[in-house]
């Protein structure tokens, strides 16, 4: 295996647990209504925005499964974030989406309104809490999760999208000399 490759699984490692570290600390800016940013979230996003659909899908497992064992909730967050990284991926056929900041918040802002309202939906059909309690809980925890993981999400997403693009770039140069 090159080097290359292995600095490539060791920032995705880094990353990742970075991300599931992130989740757990409340530092000043990074918290509203008691809600901190979906680092997790934001990674699937990052890493979904210039692969396939079953890259993204993977991802959102993987993920999925790393939130579930950093939470104790009973619904997973597994199903969201699939359906997260799937449509991630779908939108890099987009012509009108770029790499750029905003539209990256964007992508992230309106995307975890997709995982919450997913995650609000396993809520009321596994009737878990009243649907009038899920519904009164998921209009603030959707909107502050959204706002400030949309705010967080260049911090992120910036310096990975660089990176992979330096690797795809290394890689397509290796392949052709």
């Amino acid at each position: 295996m090159s080097r290359l490759k292995l600095l490539d699984i060791l920032v995705i490692v880094v990353s990742v647990a970075l991300c599931s570290i992130l989740m757990f600390l409340r530092l000043p800016g990074m918290e509203l209504l008691g809600i901190s940013p979906n680092w997790l979230l934001i990674w699937v996003v990052a890493w979904s925005s210039k692969r396939g659909i079953w890259q993204g899908a993977i991802a959102g497992v993987a993920m999925g499964c790393i939130y579930d064992s950093l939470t104790v909730a009973s619904p997973s967050h597994i199903l969201s974030l699939v359906i997260v990284g799937v449509l991630t991926s779908s939108l890099q056929k987009q012509k009108y989406i770029k790499e750029d900041f905003i539209s990256i918040a964007l992508i992230v802002f309106f995307m975890t309104i997709v995982a919450e309202t997913v995650f609000a939906l396993q809520y009321a059909w596994m009737r878990i809490l009243p649907l009038t309690e899920v519904w009164h809980n998921y209009q603030q925890i959707a909107i502050a999760s959204a706002i400030l993981s949309s705010l967080w999400s260049p911090i992120l997403c910036y310096p990975l999208a660089l990176w992979w693009e330096k690797i795809f770039i290394q890689r397509e140069l290796g392949i052709r000399s």
